[in-house]
């Protein structure tokens, strides 16, 4: 089935505001459906109210009553917008009971909720995980379902990347999961498992490595994070990585620094040169990279704009882009 990568879903999302249609986001636990939401918003300067719906009774919604001169009113709870533009966010909407459910309907179609109106620059969307899934999840009203548009969301290897390069992701988790590709999201809704690989625990194990953990307890802590196999194979990735040519050796010496012959080495040590990439630097490093299988070096030179955009203006950017220009088409 074709499902939506994170940067068209974000685009969508952009395109949804502008005409405030109200949007469900469907996914497997762990994608980052929330995280897209929030970075789609603060591309646009725009506050998220992120509001658990799997966490409200349906009084929370629309408020406890008051008296006033004689008749009952609804008070509006506080963390409903009152002004201004942004998003509402109704997040695991579909995990909430059904009275939840219901109390959204009128705020999703007409944008009221008894008494309160959500202000006109507010826009609704709602995120949940698949039925198929067999997350917490209780079935959609049709009278819900038929007010909102769905986008159905997947993770993306390149777009996750982009995404962990931006925010100091540990070099290993993505050396490693450009090597195994598969371990980004690995979730069996019929495992008893209760840990496995998802964008979400491979943040997790990002934060374990830079605590460096002793070498006695690392393996349970993965394993803690993305369950018992996938452990295994990124604490033997590990191991290669902290046995790689010491990265400022290859820089002094480019042109007859080793090349390695194993994938998973290349994969590591393409990260780990990445991550030195400067306009001072690049021109070693293209030296370098130029020696390695041309799929390797396309990859690591990505990387090296990503993290040193300054590198596109230097001299070695441009012999490098005439030299391997059939790739790059």
């Amino acid at each position: 089935k074709n499902r939506m990568k994170p940067t068209l879903i974000s685009q969508s999302l952009k395109l949804a505001y502008q005409i405030k249609q109200p949007i469900f986001l469907w996914g497997s636990p762990g994608i980052g459906k929330s995280q897209i939401v929030k970075q789609s918003a603060a591309a646009l300067d725009l506050p998220v109210i992120d509001i658990h719906a799997v966490l409200l009774d349906p009084v929370d919604l629309r408020g406890l009553p008051t008296i006033k001169a004689g008749k009952s009113h609804w008070a509006t709870p506080d963390f409903l917008p009152a002004k201004g533009e942004g998003v509402l966010f109704l997040d695991e909407l579909n995990a909430a009971p059904p009275l939840v459910q219901a109390a959204c309907y009128q705020l999703v179609l007409d944008r009221k909720l008894g008494e309160y109106e959500l202000p006109k620059g507010y826009a609704v969307i709602a995120a949940g995980n698949r039925e198929s899934d067999r997350a917490v999840t209780h079935r959609m009203p049709s009278a819900l379902a038929n007010r909102f548009l769905h986008l159905d969301f997947d993770i993306d290897l390149a777009d996750w990347t982009t995404w962990a390069l931006a925010n100091k992701i540990e070099t290993p988790v993505i050396a490693f999961l450009r090597f195994r590709p598969a371990l980004l999201h690995s979730f069996d809704p019929k495992s008893s498992e209760k840990a496995f690989p998802s964008p979400r625990s491979w943040e997790f194990v990002s934060k374990i490595l830079s605590i460096n953990p002793s070498k006695e307890i690392e393996y349970e802590l993965y394993k803690g994070a993305i369950g018992e196999g996938a452990a295994a194979e990124f604490t033997g990735f590990i191991r290669i990585f902290r046995n790689l040519p010491n990265p400022d050796a290859i820089l002094m010496n480019p042109a007859t620094a080793p090349v390695p012959d194993d994938p998973a080495t290349l994969y590591a040590l393409c990260g780990s040169l990445a991550r030195k990439a400067s306009v001072n630097t690049f021109d070693r490093l293209a030296e370098y990279f130029g020696r390695l299988p041309v799929e390797f070096s396309v990859m690591a030179v990505r990387d090296c704009v990503q993290i040193c955009s300054g590198i596109t203006e230097t001299r070695a950017f441009i012999e490098w882009c005439s030299v391997n220009s059939e790739v790059l088409i």
